[in-house]
């Protein structure tokens, strides 16, 4: 192994250092304090708007996933680059670790709740690794250019790599151990698992068969927790339990109202089925999914701080800071939107929210979904934007009418003969009247459509075809409640959401 290998795994090695003890350091102070989750943080924050939506799109709910992997892959290059440059007299590799430290720091002092201590994993674990870079580059950093081929005297190959294995060893039990104390200390499961939620005071009936068509590939009608989509921008999941969750309602009311978990869990919840929608969704995409939530009206809220007349909008904000902007007239206009604490007959899942999230039928989730809402502030659209609105969405959101062909699938090869297709279409607070399917460019003909429960919630649908051999292009349509057709004009997501026919190809046989 030549000087230029023990230099760069020296430094991917000390790299890993620094970030082990960092997240062994922020265990106790918080998990954003991390300089790999608070990085991470503000690269998600300053992301051009057109890469956020190609992540979307391409990874889905693996986005962060895939964020933390190109992160670990360019600190890896960053600390093969310290290593080779680290020198005595030009410590150059040593001072990228520092400017590493200092951007580590500053993204965790951009969060609302920091403190000075937010700093402290950055700064220790940057003296940590810089020390074990200096250390395992001893023997290079000791050499004169007299004596290239003494460049490891006293350490043999054996020897260095011993010291690589102690450095690897000491790195990565400092992360596991800060993981381990992190999760012991901040993890809500027993709390979540110990909720005990509040009866409605008028349950929903049982969801009635009529409501599932019982077509094999179709969309079940409620979506169960585990598979329901997930589009936040937390990197790291919220844990926050029943004890520390409040909810503070300010800014253009009579009066501010703090209130805590017990007591909004003491007033009488409602229970809903409500569809809920990610903007990013595409057309025939799956960022949506139905719900039965349980949970407390946010107009009784609003109507007890008294809100001024002049204001027009509802500034949400959740405890990692994520803001939503709904209208103000949306929240009071009677539909069901609700502080929602339960989800399909359980506390809402972490991933999901909990302790509380907010539900608003009608409107995409960026501009009303908060999860891990923590402030709810009256203000209006002219004073106040949110987190997606300054990226360019719109900043109202409501819900467009659309469908999804389920089944037959893109590019399915089918036999000839009779054939079931299906899917589902959604125009919440508006309700779905009918759904029609074309084959290529024949004839529109009329779906049959599953019961409605709630024009709150998406609709099963069904047509039944004879499909020739060849290829065929099956397109997909629904007009909402109002007798409103789902338009045929192609637009991308941003800046309020997709619009176009469902459309899928297939060849039958």
């Amino acid at each position: 192994m030549g000087n230029v290998q023990r230099r760069a795994l020296a430094g991917v090695v000390s790299a890993g250092v620094i970030l082990g003890v960092a997240e062994l350091v922020s265990a106790p102070i918080a998990s954003n304090s991390s300089p790999l989750i608070a990085v991470g943080d503000e690269v998600v924050k300053r992301t051009p708007l057109g890469v956020e939506r190609w992540a979307i799109e391409n990874f889905g709910t693996a986005d962060k996933m895939v964020l933390f992997t190109v992160m670990l892959s360019v600190s890896v290059v960053v600390a093969c680059a310290a290593g080779m440059l680290e020198r005595r007299t030009r410590p150059w590799g040593s001072a990228l670790f520092v400017a590493f430290g200092i951007v580590g720091a500053a993204a965790a002092l951009t969060r609302t709740d920091s403190s000075w201590t937010y700093a402290v994993p950055s700064v220790l674990g940057v003296g940590v690794g810089i020390g074990v870079l200096r250390w395992l580059l001893r023997p290079i950093l000791e050499t004169t250019p007299d004596e290239p081929h003494t460049a490891t005297a006293g350490s043999t190959r054996r020897e260095f790599t011993g010291m690589l294995v102690g450095a690897g060893a000491f790195g990565l039990l400092a992360w596991l151990g800060g993981r381990v104390w992190a999760s012991g200390s901040r993890d809500v499961s027993a709390n979540r698992a110990n909720v005990k939620l509040p009866a409605p005071a008028a349950a929903l009936p049982p969801v009635p068969m009529s409501t599932d068509l019982q077509v094999p590939g179709i969309t079940k009608y409620i979506t169960a927790n585990p598979d329901f989509y997930r589009i936040d921008t937390a990197l790291v999941v919220p844990q926050l339990s029943t004890d520390d969750w409040s909810l503070r309602i300010h800014g253009m009311v009579d009066r501010e109202i703090r209130i805590n978990f017990a007591q909004l869990t003491a007033r009488q919840p409602i229970e809903r089925l409500v569809t809920l929608a990610c903007v990013s969704n595409p057309i025939g995409g799956d960022l949506i999914g139905n719900a039965k939530w349980l949970g407390f009206p946010i107009k009784d809220l609003l109507e007890e701080a008294g809100v001024d007349a002049d204001a027009d909008m509802v500034l949400s904000t959740s405890v990692d800071d994520f803001t939503a902007g709904t209208p103000l007239d949306v929240l009071m206009d009677g539909r069901d939107a609700m502080l929602a604490v339960g989800m399909n007959g359980e506390p809402l899942p972490i991933m999901h929210g909990f302790p509380v999230r907010m539900v608003v039928p009608g409107l995409y989730g960026y501009v009303s979904a908060t999860k891990w809402v923590t402030d709810l502030e009256v203000t209006r659209f002219d004073r106040a934007k949110a987190y997606w609105t300054k990226r360019g969405w719109s900043a109202r959101g409501p819900i467009k009418t659309a469908c999804r062909i389920d089944t037959p699938r893109w590019s399915s090869e089918l036999r000839s003969g009779p054939l079931m297709i299906a899917g589902v279409a959604w125009a919440q607070h508006r309700g779905i009247r009918a759904v029609e399917v074309q084959v290529d460019d024949g004839e529109w003909q009329q779906a049959r459509l599953a019961d409605e429960v709630s024009i709150d919630t998406w609709r099963q649908w069904v047509v039944e075809s004879n499909l020739t051999e060849g290829k065929h292009t099956l397109r997909a349509r629904a007009t909402d409640g109002t007798g409103e057709v789902q338009t045929s004009a192609e637009a991308d997501v941003v800046p309020d959401g997709a619009t176009g026919y469902a459309e899928v190809v297939v060849k039958v046989k």
